[in-house]
């Protein structure tokens, strides 16, 4: 009996360790993943009545991103940042170095953090109706479909990533 007690125990024990190890092994994943979006700021210019903008920070806000605004418009902050005009939108951020143009999924942002490529960000250009801030009720569940570009430093674009 003592037997087959102590390998009970000893097995117990083994899972414990085993689930130890797992556990603190995954934690500095998870602190990256929790770190790349919920503590950085990403700042915001756009006009003081642009409600597809108001959600869309909202979009950012919802999944764990600090945001400041500036409400005297992105024309400028836009080509200070790099951001050609044929991928405009109707607000520009920053985060982390990188611009974002229009409405940017936080899928994408996350991913940009994370692979950090030479580039100078993302835009979503003109503003597709089902993209973050533009998924409201208003558009009654309409989709458009649409690409976010990374841009270069030379102001050309590729596809990151399309919403079908």
């Amino acid at each position: 009996m003592t037997t087959t007690r102590c390998s009970i125990t000893r097995s117990a024990e083994r899972r414990r360790a085993l689930l130890c190890l797992t556990v603190t092994s995954l934690l500095p994943t998870l602190a990256f993943a929790q770190a790349s979006s919920e503590r950085l700021l990403v700042e915001v210019w756009k006009s003081p009545t642009c409600g597809c903008c108001k959600d869309w920070i909202r979009h950012l806000e919802a999944n764990g991103f600090r945001v400041r605004t500036f409400d005297d418009g992105n024309t400028d902050v836009r080509e200070r940042l790099g951001i050609p005009l044929r991928y405009g939108s109707c607000h520009t951020a920053r985060v982390a170095g990188y611009a974002l143009e229009g409405h940017v999924p936080v899928r994408e942002i996350r991913r940009l953090l994370q692979e950090k490529p030479a580039a100078v960000g993302l835009a979503v250009p003109a503003m597709p109706i089902g993209s973050p801030g533009m998924d409201g009720p208003e558009y009654g569940g309409q989709k458009d479909p649409y690409d976010v570009l990374l841009v270069a430093r030379d102001g050309s674009s590729t596809v990151y990533h399309s919403y079908r």
